[in-house]
């Protein structure tokens, strides 16, 4: 099992940054890809950013240019810097692990972190 915890969300006006924050534990070793999604009231879940255990990234055509994806991996956290925050990118952020165990595939998410970009 891995438990992943967020932080970092809150209100920001537009042109603004944040940094959410995402502490893991548990059978961390398992861990193949981490990455951030969103979801905003009435609509589904997207993905914002991914990372593998390689440190390649993927980023969601919205974001790229203005969000980066990072870790720590001495303190089993990983990182979304926001900039240039706008209205729309208001929504839940979630947390998401990938991992592999005994040849097979396991889902994890934290439980969201809300931001919410408003003058």
């Amino acid at each position: 099992q891995v438990q992943l915890v967020e932080s970092g969300g809150g209100l920001v006006q537009p042109g603004g940054s944040l940094r959410l924050a995402c502490a893991a534990s548990g059978s961390i070793f398992s861990i193949i890809t981490m990455g951030w999604y969103r979801q905003a009231p009435g609509k589904q879940r997207d993905l914002v950013a991914t990372i593998t255990r390689d440190d390649n990234t993927n980023y969601a055509d919205s974001v790229k240019g203005r969000f980066t994806i990072s870790r720590d991996n001495a303190k089993n956290t990983l990182y979304l810097q926001m900039n240039t925050l706008k209205p729309e990118d208001t929504a839940a952020y979630y947390c998401y692990a990938k991992g592999l165990r005994g040849g097979d595939w396991y889902n994890y998410w934290g439980q969201g972190t809300q931001v919410t970009v408003s003058s």
